[in-house]
């Protein structure tokens, strides 16, 4: 199967953990992008990778309206449902591929992608395309894992990623992503930068992923260097690891 039929398969089967994952609809890095955003009531926001819908919703508390666009349909729905429970309905969640957006030119005023960015085949064209749609004077608000600048740690990091997610595709540095924004001219600032929990159980569920996957996976918590070990606060009793977090603010 192509990516986006990879995509589609692994999370169509997933939304639901997804929808009710702690991880993605209650981490406090909601509320520090909506500080970031500084919402006045005003703006147009589009929210790519939208999946279930947690950060498009929670966007609109501040904004006029807010699009969320997903390749996934099963996810969509999902968010759509979460939209009608929270009764918030300045809201669209629409069918889309953020590699090449439907938007006309400065049709945004913010731009929003939330631990999503690692799926992206393309990383730089669908940067290139949340730039065209962004409004002059308006903001890339990116946030998503980051690798550290050590190899070891960069190809440990992702290859966890990728037996755990058969769609993931890279996470990229700091600095790698800087320098696709300065490639479309705007500058992309750390707006915020932590490290997130993720127990190993609650990590995998939310995946399906398969029970060989996780053995594999254990066995790489266990035989990781100790600057490996020490970067990702790797533990084994019960198991467990931090990914390193950014918010960039591109404009």
């Amino acid at each position: 199967m192509n990516h986006v039929e990879s995509i589609r398969h692994q999370y169509s089967t997933n939304a639901d953990s997804y929808r009710t994952s702690n991880y993605h609809s209650s981490a406090p890095d909601l509320e520090v992008l909506r500080e970031v955003a500084q919402l006045q009531g005003t703006e147009r926001v589009l929210d790519i990778g939208t999946g279930t819908g947690h950060t498009a919703l929670a966007v609109a508390q501040g904004a006029n309206h807010v699009v969320g666009i997903d390749l996934t349909p099963q996810m969509l729905e999902q968010a759509r449902q979460l939209a009608a429970e929270r009764q918030i309905t300045n809201v669209t969640f629409e069918e889309g591929d953020a590699q090449r957006l439907r938007y006309e030119d400065d049709s945004f005023d913010v731009v929003t992608c939330r631990v999503c960015a690692h799926h992206f085949a393309d990383p730089l064209a669908t940067v290139r395309e949340s730039a065209r749609v962004l409004r002059p004077g308006g903001c890339i608000l990116w946030l998503d894992s980051v690798v550290p600048a050590d190899p070891a740690q960069d190809t440990f990091l992702n290859t966890i990623e990728l037996l755990r997610d058969p769609s993931h595709v890279r996470d990229f540095s700091i600095s790698q992503w800087q320098a696709m924004f300065a490639e479309v001219g705007l500058a992309a600032e750390v707006a915020g930068q932590w490290a997130t929990d993720l127990p190993f159980d609650d990590w995998t569920d939310r995946q399906s992923t398969a029970e060989e996957a996780r053995v594999m996976l254990r066995q790489l918590f266990h035989t990781a260097t100790s600057a490996v070990r020490e970067a990702f606060r790797i533990r084994t009793d019960p198991y467990a690891f931090d990914i390193p977090i950014v918010l960039l603010r591109a404009s």
